[in-house]
């Protein structure tokens, strides 16, 4: 009697598929789900692709800007997005000292990339940020309101003079409170008076309206 190998199945064993057995019906729906569902990821990889390309486009722009000297400032990728920072440089002032109003060269700045912004779908969030001198006048209490209202003026700006979307747009200020350099030498605090556009992340719903608009 030949040996049999331990829980090897016998060829004859109705539960071996013979060649040519044809496959259960439930087996052909199964695959046609699957070959849908690697459509759809196809798809979706695709439109994230050319999503992507717009927010690359957008920081090569600035990294460009930034290696001339027509831009102080830096470029990263974070979790929730893109980060363009702004940073003042030498005598050119984003806004006057207490303001918020937008001084022409900070205007100017904005205008250089602010064509690439405007081809995205994603929302951007602008941020203002002060230096720590204390500030107190009749208009602003504190450098939370002042670059609250910093944040806010570019915002403004951005819907009226380049017909951004409102609804893409939204406005905060840190004041002091997020420094990236020491406020004690003036370069430093030239550094901390800066106006950060964050071009968040699409979510996965964002994505797929966008799909169903491409279609």
């Amino acid at each position: 009697m030949p040996i049999k190998s331990r829980d090897v199945i016998d060829a004859d064993d109705p539960r071996v598929a013979k060649i040519g057995h044809p496959a259960p019906p439930w087996l052909i729906n199964y695959a046609d789900l699957m070959t849908e569902l690697v459509c759809f990821f196809v798809i979706m990889y695709s439109l994230n692709a050319v999503l992507d390309k717009g927010v690359t486009d957008v920081a090569k722009k600035v990294e460009e800007q930034i290696k001339k000297g027509e831009i102080s400032g830096e470029v990263k990728y974070t979790s929730e997005g893109l980060q363009v920072t702004l940073s003042e440089k030498g005598e050119f002032a984003f806004f006057e000292s207490g303001k918020a109003d937008l001084t022409p060269k900070v205007k100017e700045l904005i205008d250089k990339f602010a064509p690439e912004l405007l081809k995205l779908p994603n929302e951007i969030v602008v941020e203002g940020h002060t230096d720590n001198v204390p500030i107190k006048t009749p208009q602003f209490s504190s450098n939370w309101e002042l670059s609250t209202a910093r944040a806010t003026n570019v915002v403004k700006y951005l819907i009226y003079e380049k017909n951004f979307p409102p609804e893409r747009l939204s406005a905060v200020g840190y004041g002091e409170h997020k420094p990236i350099a020491p406020n004690d030498t003036p370069e430093g605090r030239a550094k901390n008076r800066r106006v950060v556009f964050l071009i968040k992340n699409l979510s996965q719903e964002e994505v797929w309206k966008r799909n169903e608009k491409v279609k």
